[in-house]
Order: C-alpha cells, then structure tokens, then sequence
C-alpha cells in the first residue's frame, strides 16, 4: 500500500493552473493543479503521521532506556527525561495533527 501510494504522488499535479485574465481568455499560472481526492490526501497524510508516531514511540523507549542505564547520574538521568518529554511532545503533536487534518478533509 506504501509503494502504491507513493506511485500515485507523481500523478497528483497532472497540469497547470489557469485563471482568468483582464480580458475572457485564460491565461497559464505555473501553478501544479493537485488532481487528487481528499481520500487520497489523507491516507498519504496518514502514512506520514505514522511514521512520526512510531519515531516517537521508538524514542520514549530510547529515553526509558537512557533513563534505567543512567546509574544515578544526575545529568544522564536529565537527558533521558528530556528524551522522553520531547518524544511524548512530538507524539501528541502527530496525533493532534492528524485529527485535525482528517476533520478539515472531512468538512471539504
């Protein structure tokens, strides 16, 4: 399904954009035009923020580590929570950004 996906990106921007000029001709922007549904917008977005939630995950298992193996050391065990809070942060940003892009595609 990932190579599928990543397949179809190229055929996103088939074309050029084109606005209406002063006069009733159209004139060519330069701008790509996305020639993809919301579905396929958001399972693109969803493998993404996949990806980014299992990083986050794999580094508040890093800081748990860090913070077993820190032996009482101050600034070890400093470190390790930092991982952690970060990893944490960097988990509910991918999540909460995801749902806010499933809920704006869904109102479109």
């Amino acid at each position: 399904m990932f190579f599928a996906t990543l397949s179809q990106l190229t055929l996103l921007a088939a074309g050029t954009a084109q606005a209406k000029c002063l006069d009733t001709t159209y004139c060519d922007t330069g701008l790509p035009v996305v020639n993809a549904s919301s579905s396929q917008i958001q399972q693109i977005l969803q493998i993404v923020f996949g990806i980014i939630a299992a990083l986050a995950v794999l580094f508040v298992v890093i800081g748990g580590f860090r913070y077993v193996l820190s032996g009482g050391d101050p600034e070890d065990t400093k470190r390790a929570k930092a991982t952690i809070m970060y990893a944490l942060i960097g988990l509910v940003v991918a999540i909460s950004a995801e749902t806010i892009v499933s809920f704006v595609l869904n109102k479109a």
